[in-house]
């Protein structure tokens, strides 16, 4: 890699450390070229990028940002897996490691709070920004459709009441 392609990766992934949601760093240690390439469906499908560069390099995009901090991090083969979501990233990468024990996750960064193995797997766990917002209009949605059965439901039990005093006179 040439000195010029250097410093524009070490610009854009400055760039993603400064606007990314969170980050994930994790070793690769022993993965194929399909299941890296599965591992980045997964990511993308999630709505985050996954990311191979030299420590190096990346060391050097931190400085100045808010999850400089993690740099410690990276020591070996890693991979950075990082999404505007704050829970799509860790979610892809903890399902992803789950059933691929070659990929080991060994932290990132939240904004500005550094987060180890365990508060990864913690912001796996929670629902995405997806799933909140149907929960949320799910919520909302429900009273107004308890409030129409409630106000229907006296209009009904007339009907019905009208109804068996029409059968009872056509009966007699």
């Amino acid at each position: 890699m040439e000195r010029a392609e250097k410093r524009e990766l070490v610009t854009s992934l400055n760039e993603v450390f400064a606007n990314t949601g969170v980050v994930v760093v994790a070793h690769y240690t022993g993965l194929s070229v399909s299941e890296m390439t599965a591992l980045r469906a997964k990511v993308s499908e999630a709505g985050g990028s996954v990311k191979v560069a030299k420590n190096r390099l990346a060391k050097l995009a931190l400085q100045g940002t808010d999850i400089e901090h993690i740099s410690d991090l990276f020591t070996g083969p890693t991979v950075l897996v990082y999404s505007d979501d704050p829970v799509a990233a860790p979610k892809a990468v903890s399902d992803f490691a789950k059933t691929n024990e070659k990929l080991v996750v060994l932290g990132g960064a939240l904004g500005s709070t550094n987060l180890d193995v365990e508060g990864v797997k913690a912001l796996a766990a929670l629902p995405s920004l997806d799933e909140l917002r149907g929960k949320l209009v799910g919520m909302i949605s429900t009273p107004a459709t308890r409030i129409a059965q409630v106000v229907n439901a006296p209009a009904g039990q007339l009907a019905r009441v009208f109804g068996a005093y029409a059968k009872k006179d056509e009966a007699a």
